[in-house]
């Protein structure tokens, strides 16, 4: 049995706080993210390879499926 990846991930802004539910792409990363609340351009942390993973609630489904064993991760 294999555990499909989480499509939704609330992505928090660094500078203004603000929380927005987003989908995310099930086979890429996404590296840029244009804040709802302030219009601030947000970009992965260093050692994150997108930005859900540096700010949202669930990693992106590429990480989900490494840590799981079912996938190669991200950008790789």
């Amino acid at each position: 049995m294999t555990c499909q990846p989480v499509l939704r991930s609330t992505i928090t802004c660094p500078l203004c706080g603000h929380r927005q539910e987003e989908s995310m792409p099930s086979d890429a990363c996404q590296f840029f993210y244009d804040c709802k609340g302030c219009g601030a351009v947000l970009r992965p942390q260093s050692g994150d390879c997108c930005v859900f993973c540096s700010y949202g609630t669930v990693p992106c489904p590429p990480i989900q499926e490494a840590r799981a064993g079912t996938g190669k991760g991200c950008c790789g």
